[in-house]
């Protein structure tokens, strides 16, 4: 589990393809693996992903990607030198600052617009029209790994809006997207199970 308040950057090294998967060999750079272990969870761009292989001397993890979670997820497009968000799996007895992650990416949403408010970053993005009745005012959202607040739905267009303070700008990838590109989206588990309860009692 997870919290969505990333810990900062880390470089994608090189991408291996392999018989149904590929391996990213991500960086160490800012120690953030310095006690991982092999089979521990990572969030990587809000993906929950395995170690595989662990090289601290090269300063240097592996992780896993089967051929479903990179089509379903942004990991597929990843190259060498491109930057990934990064979060630690939570511990028991730690604060959670965001909500409640599980690294289980029902897909990606594009970046419709983005526009500056001083120095806070607004973005509205599209949402698969199938999954916009779990948004909601002021629900939750992560998107690329980050806990984020919606402040607008717009249910006609299936697009919400987030904003992005400078300290989340200064931590992840959110400083350098573009209109057009895709995040991963996860939405939040316990709002799904009100939404599909109550559409189970009323098809009743």
């Amino acid at each position: 589990m997870y919290t969505g308040i990333v810990q900062g950057l880390e470089k994608i090294l090189d991408v291996r393809q392999g018989d149904g998967f590929s391996t990213l060999v991500i960086s160490n750079t800012h120690n953030f693996f310095h006690d991982v272990f092999i089979g521990a969870s990572v969030a990587i761009n809000g993906t929950c992903l395995t170690a595989t292989h662990i090289d601290l001397t090269a300063n240097q993890v592996h992780f896993d990607v089967s051929d479903l979670t990179r089509r379903l997820t942004t990991l597929g497009t990843l190259q060498t030198g491109d930057e990934v968000n990064i979060e630690r799996s939570a511990k028991i007895g730690m604060e959670n600052g965001g909500h409640n992650l599980y690294g289980h990416i029902e897909g990606t949403a594009t970046v419709k617009q983005l526009s500056r408010h001083g120095e806070t970053l607004h973005v509205d993005l599209q949402i698969p029209e199938g999954n916009i009745k779990y948004f909601f005012l002021k629900g939750f959202i992560g998107l690329n790994g980050c806990s984020l607040t919606v402040n607008r739905v717009d249910r006609n267009s299936h697009e919400i809006s987030v904003d992005l303070i400078p300290e989340t700008l200064r931590l992840t990838t959110w400083a350098s997207v573009q209109v057009g590109d895709a995040v991963n989206y996860e939405i939040d588990q316990m709002t799904r199970t009100m939404v599909d309860t109550l559409e189970s009692i009323h098809q009743r």
